[in-house]
């Protein structure tokens, strides 16, 4: 009777032909049908309420190998890791005058050797899609590379929970333990690929054109330079570049990201640059302005520019491994030869964080070495947790960086300036120096940065605590719209922007502060009594409101902690006018069990206990 019934019911017996069956630790398991397959081709049942995804194949699958990333099956490497999408692209897969190439995240993109997008090509990157480098090209070429050459544009435009990812063909970006994640003191972890490159026609101080590092000298592609300040290279957003630096002879190395005279109509924000076999950044001259750069763990410099480098930079953060990096900004103006040509270096930056090795790290190196005729001026800054010279300016014989600083052209005001307990001239050897920074605002004091481990244990969190100095000191103002119009000194206040997109993230290394965390003051009245009340629901699973009173102003701070008392989020850490707020708190990346949240305003505080149970 059952046969009779499900022949008359559409029921079919044939191969849904899926793409891998395998139940072995072999990476062949993959339950999605190919195409041709009958479960993409034959009748399927309508959908009887709103509550079914109305999909267009029959199974569990169709495009999207769900199980991948989360489950033990993909953990224990039973599922298929890469793509099956995978895309090797070589150099001749995009020619000049391709027009609009689309590159999507349903694919993974594998670079073989030096893929150069010509001049007339526009490529096109979407949110969540994932670019590898081989570590040793078929091509013969000696390192793989994206170039964006002169004339042609990249529209990569990541997002906060979707970034585009450059990295080495050996990380599994699914899977943060998984042979590439965080080792700052193994060597094999960097060097893996060339890096991102972008070239535009921005003017340049040492030649009109110049062949950008790395590449080979005879490769007209590789050249960037010229006379167009307001030169477009497209736009650049939530990208994370892993393990570049490659070293391609003694050196000269393909970095993180290199932007070679990059003009002004180029947007560049939330860009990261992490465990470079070299530097972080490197600018090549160029006019573009820049909000949001991160240069994590990079061996070498985390910021470094020269060849009459400008624009405007807000939010730059620099953190480098214990006892690896040389300087968190090597700033120079021109080459040997053409030092004092023009235009010279002169970036404006304000509201950065720049992290050394450590205070007690080994071997000493300088935080901020201005050299070769290199000027720019640094605003509302911290610079800390660094073991030796907090800052230098070349001088000598001959055109140095001190004649920039004797002309104005090296400007250092109201930063914050921390080496433990060592004072100004214990790691400033310039008298001059010392001399100057202390009479343009800039004071020696402990930042208080609420965390800054370098260890994956979701403790890195380098926004200033309530009382900090980077809240209550005073700031030099903001010269032009570009710029935030910020109330704190470093590159973090409230917003923890790093996390979500970047590999600090994803790799463990940041606190985890939840998204979805809604404030409102829900009461025009103010209230006689400081009270903190039971959150509700609780239990609760994943979300839960937490409402606090405070009679008057005062600076907040609602924190939740584990059982073990370890931070897992600050929902609140501001100045606050008197009033009752309600807190929505998302736990949904947490375990279930007990966590404690506290409130602090003034000098009471007051905690309780709440559930999760999932």
């Amino acid at each position: 009777f059952l046969v009779d019934y499900l022949s008359s019911e559409g029921n079919t017996v044939e191969d849904p032909m899926l793409k891998g069956l395998s139940r072995e630790s072999d990476n062949g398991l993959d339950p999605r049908p190919a195409d041709g397959s009958p479960a993409w081709t034959n009748t399927a049942v309508s959908y009887p309420t709103s509550f079914f995804d109305e999909v267009d194949y029959k199974g569990a699958f169709g495009e999207d190998l769900w199980i991948k990333g989360w489950t033990a099956l993909y953990q224990n490497g039973i599922v298929a890791k890469a793509s099956d999408n995978l895309i090797t692209i070589q150099d001749d897969d995009i020619t000049a005058g391709s027009g609009d190439v689309y590159w999507t995240n349903d694919n993974e993109y594998l670079l073989d050797g030096f893929v150069f997008v010509e001049a007339g090509t526009s490529l096109h990157i979407q949110a969540g899609t994932v670019i590898k480098g081989k570590q040793s090209p078929t091509t013969g070429d000696i390192a793989s590379a994206l170039i964006i050459c002169r004339d042609a544009r990249i529209y990569a435009e990541g997002t906060k929970t979707n970034p585009i990812i450059f990295t080495s063909e050996y990380d599994d970006v699914d899977i943060p333990d998984d042979g590439t994640d965080l080792d700052y003191r193994d060597e094999t972890y960097y060097g893996l690929w060339g890096g991102l490159e972008i070239l535009g026609r921005a003017t340049l101080n040492v030649t009109s054109e110049q062949v950008v590092e790395g590449m080979p000298a005879d490769e007209p592609r590789a050249m960037y330079g010229g006379n167009k300040d307001d030169d477009t290279s497209g736009v650049l957003r939530y990208i994370s570049i892993r393990y570049t630096g490659i070293a391609v002879e003694a050196n000269k190395e393909l970095q993180g990201l290199t932007m070679g005279a990059v003009g002004s109509g180029t947007v560049v924000e939330y860009i990261e640059s992490f465990c470079s076999g070299d530097d972080g950044f490197e600018f090549f001259g160029g006019t573009f302005n820049s909000k949001y750069l991160v240069s994590a763990f990079n061996a070498d410099d985390s910021f470094d520019y020269d060849q009459g480098f400008k624009g405007n930079h807000q939010f730059w953060f620099a953190i480098q491994a214990p006892d690896l990096g040389d300087h968190l900004g090597e700033w120079d103006s021109g080459d040997e030869g053409a030092l004092t040509a023009e235009p010279l270096s002169q970036p404006v930056i304000y509201n950065a964080t720049f992290l050394g090795r450590g205070l007690d790290a080994s071997g000493g190196s300088t935080g901020i070495l201005y050299k070769e005729y290199g000027g720019g001026e640094v605003y509302n800054s911290i610079i800390s947790d660094f073991d030796g010279k907090g800052i230098q300016i070349d001088s000598g014989a001959g055109s140095t960086s001190y004649d920039r600083w004797q002309a104005g052209e090296i400007k250092l005001e109201n930063n914050i300036w921390y080496s433990g307990d060592a004072a100004l001239s214990d790691f400033v050897a310039q008298p001059f120096l010392v001399d100057y920074l202390s009479s343009e605002g800039n004071t020696v004091e402990d930042p208080m940065l609420m965390g800054l481990s370098r260890e994956p244990d979701n403790s890195l969190d380098p926004r200033p605590e309530v009382g900090s100095p980077a809240w209550t000191s005073t700031e030099v103002s903001y010269p032009s719209d570009f710029f935030d119009q910020v109330n704190y000194k470093g590159a973090f206040g409230e917003d923890f922007w790093i996390n979500g997109w970047t590999a600090l993230y994803q790799n463990g290394v940041t606190n985890p502060i939840l998204t979805g965390i809604e404030d409102e003051n829900i009461d025009s009245g103010l209230p006689t009594q400081f009270e903190l009340s039971q959150n509700y629901p609780n239990p609760f699973n994943p979300t839960t409101t937490i409402q606090f009173s405070i009679p008057k102003a005062s600076d907040v701070r609602l924190v939740v902690y584990n059982i073990l008392g370890q931070r897992v989020d600050v929902l609140v850490n501001e100045y606050k006018n008197a009033g009752t707020y309600s807190i929505n708190f998302n736990a949904s990346k947490l375990a279930s069990g007990i966590y404690i949240y506290r409130l602090e305003a003034g000098s009471t505080a007051v905690t309780k206990k709440m559930t999760l149970l999932k």
